[in-house]
């Protein structure tokens, strides 16, 4: 892994249509491992040269941030195979099975017994606008880079 540095940052989220999808704002910023997945590529690659204390307005295309929408994960089950009781609604998610690692699909259409889920991020396909402060930027530790993740702000917790 290349990655030497540790970000940590602020952000706000934005779709194409400006509305707010998430912020960090009154609560505690992120920090990451450069290179490390610990979040979206686009979004990583984009901040590599940032430093503390630039503001930036970073847009990600959907095909860096969570993928493009896959219509073969999107199917129609009957409604009694699904491991959900009682009732069901639109917008509704689970895991699709019992393994934790199961995928967690989302209830788009239900027509009688037929249930259409879909497999897909909820962001995928979509285009992604961060408003981003950069709070601290430091050396990744050795043994952040061997666990392949940030240990905090300092270097010292044991965070994610």
């Amino acid at each position: 892994m290349s990655a030497t540095r540790v970000v940590t940052f602020h952000y706000t989220l934005r779709d194409p249509a400006g509305r707010i999808l998430d912020t960090s704002a009154g609560g505690e910023p992120i920090t990451y491992l450069e290179g490390a997945g610990q979040i979206i590529d686009g979004l990583d690659s984009r901040l590599r040269r940032a430093e503390a204390g630039a503001k930036q307005r970073v847009q990600v295309p959907a095909a860096e941030a969570y993928g493009e929408h896959d219509a073969a994960q999107v199917q129609q089950v009957k409604r009694a195979v699904l491991p959900i009781d009682g009732e069901l609604a639109l917008g509704a998610q689970f895991q699709a099975g019992p393994d934790r690692n199961a995928p967690v699909v989302t209830v788009v259409a239900i027509d009688g017994e037929q249930v259409t889920l879909d497999a897909n991020h909820p962001l995928a396909g979509v285009d992604l606008e961060f408003e981003v402060e950069i709070v601290t930027v430091r050396g990744a530790t050795p043994e952040e880079l061997s666990h392949g993740h940030a240990h905090g702000n300092d270097g010292t917790g044991h965070c994610q």
